[in-house]
């Protein structure tokens, strides 16, 4: 069986998330969404709420595609998490050559402490590439419409969240 291990934060998941997980179901046959615990980065929603809106997210898609998809949050190494659920391969999604730098490093890094786990980067396709859950919740924050980078639910989300 073929694990993938798809890593972030997802706070909140996008389109442009959704996206690559999509791409990522005909590479593997089980996909787990690693949801990372970030206390840095002093997330929006919780932890239980990230974890629920990705699992709303993917139950169509896993269905769709056949690819088991499950959620496991994460404190610990990146390679430790792919250890722990079973995964050759860490599939990244890059938006931009930013992206790929930061992304060429954690490679060579992982690849340090685990050679036998793979590293997947998948190009976000070009009408999401600008998307970062980052912006989002900024021009959410700030009053703007997200609608076009989220979808209803998390919408949804949003806007009783900056209510």
């Amino acid at each position: 069986m073929r694990i993938g291990l798809y890593p972030g934060t997802f706070d909140p998941i996008t389109i442009g998330h959704i996206d690559i997980i999509s791409r990522a179901t005909v590479l593997v046959d089980r996909l787990v969404i690693g949801c990372a615990i970030n206390r840095d980065k002093g997330p929006l929603f919780s932890l239980e709420e990230r974890v629920a809106m990705i699992e709303a997210e993917c139950a169509v898609l896993s269905e769709r595609t056949g690819t088991e998809i499950v959620v496991h949050p994460f404190e610990n190494l990146l390679i430790d998490c792919a250890r722990d659920v079973g995964a050759q391969i860490i599939i990244r999604g890059l938006r931009a050559v930013a992206d790929f730098e930061y992304e060429f490093q954690m490679v060579g890094m992982n690849r340090v402490l685990d050679s036998s786990v793979e590293t997947v980067f998948l190009m976000a396709e070009a009408r999401h590439q600008a998307i970062a859950s980052k912006l989002v919740k900024e021009i959410a924050r700030l009053g703007g419409d997200v609608s076009k980078f989220v979808t209803p639910p998390v919408y949804a989300a949003l806007q009783e969240r900056f209510a």
